[in-house]
C-alpha cells in the first residue's frame, strides 16, 4: 500500500531537516567541500509542499576554501559533516573555477516521492 499525503510530507520535513550537508566533488568522486545551510552559500530553494527538495550551493574561485584551478563534476547529499554515507549523488557537466570571479551554481534536487 502506498503511504499516504501526509507521510511523504513527513518524510521530506526529515530530509530537510536531516539531510543537509551538500558536497561537490571533482570527476573522480573526491571531495572538494562539504557544507551545510549554516554557510551562506548554502540554501533550500524549494517552495513548501513540493515533492521535489532543492538543497542549491555558489561556490566562488574568490572563496578561501574552494580555491582556483578546481574542477566539480558532482553533488553528494549527507546528513553529517564529515564521513558517512552518501544518501544522493547527482552528476553534472564539469566545470573549472579559473579565475576569483568564477561562480558555481549547483541545484541538488531530492524526489520524496521518487517519481519514475
Amino acid at each position: 500500500m502506498e503511504i499516504t499525503t501526509q507521510g511523504y510530507a513527513s518524510l521530506r520535513t526529515y530530509v530537510q531537516s536531516n539531510w543537509k550537508f551538500i558536497e561537490l566533488r571533482d570527476g573522480s568522486g573526491n571531495t572538494i567541500v562539504r557544507l551545510s545551510p549554516s554557510d551562506s552559500r548554502v540554501k533550500w530553494t524549494h517552495l513548501a509542499g513540493e515533492s521535489t527538495l532543492k538543497l542549491q550551493v555558489i561556490v566562488k574561485g574568490s572563496d578561501s576554501d574552494i580555491g582556483l584551478g578546481k574542477t566539480f563534476a558532482a553533488s553528494a547529499i549527507y546528513d553529517v559533516a564529515t564521513g558517512g554515507n552518501a544518501y544522493s549523488v547527482e552528476t553534472f557537466t564539469p566545470f573549472t573555477i579559473q579565475g576569483a570571479d568564477d561562480e558555481l551554481t549547483v541545484i541538488h534536487s531530492i524526489q520524496v516521492p521518487k517519481v519514475v
